[in-house]
């Protein structure tokens, strides 16, 4: 009788009932489920200042890998779009800057697009917002305005020279921000842009003159 000795190769088969050395089957264990953990996000910033958001990639209750890539994406008229990427450092974390290369105000979110590891995810971030210093004025009182209606204590909306009637702009002051139509023509005064109506005055708690963030 001839010994062989055991070898890796068949230490890995298995006998099958009618003798036949069969290759056990490989289990593959299912993609985890993926959270995106925001620890921080500066989305108001003004031109030629970064966005910044922090956070990590979560796997179930675990902490996630090092080297997954995590993304920055906005929105736009043809759909979202990547504006940055990086990938996942120890315990999942990541951190994401972007430089908007004009004033924007646009959604954003992260996504993770899913390995063999962890599944897909996203996370609605708001809304991202690329500002530059205008000066600004307020009026009050009644009568027509420049782009139609009348103007009222409660109306929400700014006046400008040149912007198109309805154009949405974002306006930022004092940490309070709000995204009004132009709906007049004015200030004809040097050195101010922004006529805003008595309503957007108080929803940003503005004074008489100053400066406002302004995304237009």
């Amino acid at each position: 009788m001839v010994y062989v000795p055991a070898t890796p190769a068949l230490a890995a088969q298995t006998l099958a009932p009618a003798g036949i050395l069969s290759a056990a089957p490989a289990i593959a264990a299912a993609p985890a489920h993926t959270t995106l953990r925001v620890r921080s996000a500066q989305l108001d910033v003004l031109e030629a200042h970064g966005a910044v958001v922090s956070g990590a990639l979560q796997e179930g209750h675990r902490e996630g890998r090092a080297g997954r890539i995590v993304t920055l994406q906005g929105l736009g008229a043809h759909g979202w779009r990547t504006l940055t990427s990086t990938r996942t450092g120890a315990h999942g974390a990541f951190r994401l800057r972007y430089t908007p290369r004009a004033l924007v105000s646009e959604r954003v979110r992260l996504r993770f697009a899913g390995d063999a590891y962890g599944r897909a995810a996203r996370r609605p971030l708001g809304r991202l917002n690329s500002y530059r210093l205008a000066g600004a004025s307020w009026y009050g009182g009644g009568g027509g305005l420049a782009c139609g209606g009348s103007l009222t204590s409660s109306t929400l909306g700014v006046a400008n020279k040149t912007l198109p009637c309805g154009t949405l702009v974002t306006l930022r002051y004092g940490g309070h921000s709000v995204r009004v139509p132009v709906i007049d023509r004015g200030p004809y005064v040097e050195g101010r842009e922004f006529d805003l109506t008595e309503a957007t005055k108080r929803a940003l708690g503005f004074g008489d003159t100053g400066q406002v963030w302004s995304t237009g």
